[in-house]
């Protein structure tokens, strides 16, 4: 049986997995990987970490094909965007850690060109995105101007930068190729979202040599293929595209209107707005949805920066629970805060906020709260920064009749009943709920001519729960006004 591949390398593990012509998972291998804060603030992978993590997943996988039989075709990769890497040239080695999306050191640098230079609207207009630290243009600027030698290598041609799926590209194809897809392009704040080009003006601003920079290539495209003694050697890569992206090609929202919400390491709320950029007004994100044959789709994004990841601190720095799905056991058994708020902002807050300074707090304790109390809060988080982004794009003029949920957490029946309540529309889980892979896979197929349309994976794998509203509205509005009042508290802007 052909199969296709996706690898889809996120913030806390990377993983591989194999779908069949129904979207199927026949194969899945996940090895997760540390993450490092040297400072307040900051937060670094190892770049070996990175790669050595995709590899061992790639290789169960494909040993498990092997062995069942079945015939890889083609590779798509999805990523953690705006997390930035630079490299030698010559070795393949990274000349300083990846900084990682989340990560907040270059804060005071957009503040100041924001403030002394006047950049923030420029970057919008021809970004689409905000001067904000989580995008890769300051993180690139800071490896430059921080590590020795680094500006004058890059100057000289001997270094390339990428995001994530740029430096595993590179490593697949033994540095034949230095290339990303424009959707990751357009998480860099350098590139021109309608010319479909890097910015000049913008790489001079932000004093980002050209020369290390990869060829923006289409979604769906030739990128190479496997070398010789990695796993699937010689099988094309045919698709890439940014974590988010790709799981709103895998959630089958190709018609503008249409929107999806991933939770996993964060949360990330995208609506399909078809050939049009739609400018935001309440400080939301225009961005490319994907680029087919040439032709850019766009969207509006919100971005939440911690969503599952205060799962994992509930876990791994609490020790509140054993694992991420004793949280919905919890919520089950005790599903009243009693007015305990979690605001998870540990790096900053994002859409529509875009504080980087904030810091997270446990709110509304009292003599009465437990361990309970603070884990089914964390989960009610996610349902009320969802609802602070689907409130911003009412703002701006959208709303939806129902919203598609993806990643890990979706998993988590109770989270996704309270996140109805709490939105008032419907929620609706697929029978798969591995979009980010699927649309991975679904790029690369459809480029292969193995998938006939890019939402065929999708249409074979149909809904498997929606999730319907039935919280009065005067409770909901009372619980989200503690929700903004607890926000409120935690802003420095």
């Amino acid at each position: 049986m052909d199969v296709l591949i996706a690898l889809d390398q996120g913030t806390t593990s990377s993983r591989c997995l194999a779908f069949d012509a129904r979207g199927n998972v026949v194969a899945l291998a996940q090895r997760e990987f540390a993450q490092h804060f040297p400072q307040d603030g900051w937060v670094e992978h190892d770049p070996e970490d990175i790669w050595q993590s995709t590899l061992q997943s790639f290789d169960a996988v494909v040993c498990e094909l092997l062995g069942a039989g079945h015939a890889v075709v083609g590779i798509g990769i999805s990523n953690q965007r705006e997390t930035t890497l630079l490299w030698d040239r010559r070795t393949g080695t990274a000349v300083y850690p990846a900084i990682v999306w989340q990560d907040r050191r270059t804060a005071d640098t957009c503040a100041r060109l924001q403030q002394h230079e006047g950049l923030g609207e420029r970057v919008a207009a021809r970004t689409g995105l905000l001067l904000d630290p989580y995008f890769s243009a300051t993180k690139l600027a800071w490896i430059l101007d921080n590590v020795a030698g680094a500006r004058a290598r890059a100057e000289a041609g001997e270094l390339a930068f990428g995001t994530v799926d740029t430096f595993l590209l590179w490593r697949l194809t033994g540095g034949r190729r230095h290339c990303t897809d424009a959707t990751n392009a357009s998480r860099t704040m350098l590139f021109d979202i309608h010319a479909q080009c890097w910015d000049e003006e913008l790489l001079a601003r932000f004093g980002v040599p050209r020369a290390v920079l990869p060829e923006v290539l289409d979604s769906a495209a030739d990128f190479g293929t496997v070398q010789a003694g990695l796993p699937a050697a010689g099988v094309p890569i045919a698709g890439i595209a940014g974590d988010q992206q790709a799981a709103l090609i895998g959630q089958g929202c190709l018609a503008p209107g249409q929107a999806k919400s991933t939770y996993g390491t964060g949360c990330f709320l995208v609506l399909n707005t078809g050939a049009t950029p739609v400018r935001s007004h309440n400080r939301l994100l225009t961005t490319l949805a994907y680029r087919l044959d040439g032709r850019p789709a766009y969207a509006l994004e919100g971005s939440i920066f911690v969503a599952g990841a205060a799962i994992k601190w509930l876990r791994d720095a609490l020790g509140l629970i054993a694992s991420a799905g004793e949280s919905e056991l919890v919520a089950l058994r005790a599903p009243d805060p009693g007015g305990v708020y979690l605001v998870p902002a540990f790096t900053g807050l994002g859409a529509p906020h875009w504080d980087p300074a904030a810091r997270g707090a446990i709110l509304g304790l009292t003599r009465d709260s437990g361990a309970e109390a603070i884990v089914t809060a964390a989960l009610q988080s996610v349902a009320y920064q969802t609802r602070d982004l689907l409130d911003a794009m009412a703002r701006d003029g959208t709303t939806l009749d129902v919203l598609r949920v993806d990643g890990g957490m979706a998993a988590n029946s109770w989270m996704l009943q309270f996140m109805a309540d709490m939105l008032g529309i419907p929620v609706s889980r697929p029978r798969i709920t591995e979009a980010t892979a699927l649309g991975a896979a679904s790029l690369a197929g459809y480029r292969l001519g193995m998938l006939p349309t890019l939402d065929h994976l999708t249409a074979q794998c149909g809904e498997e729960r929606r999730f319907l509203p039935a919280m009065p509205e005067p409770e909901r509005a009372r619980l989200y006004a503690g929700w903004l009042d607890a926000v409120a508290r935690v802003r420095t802007t």
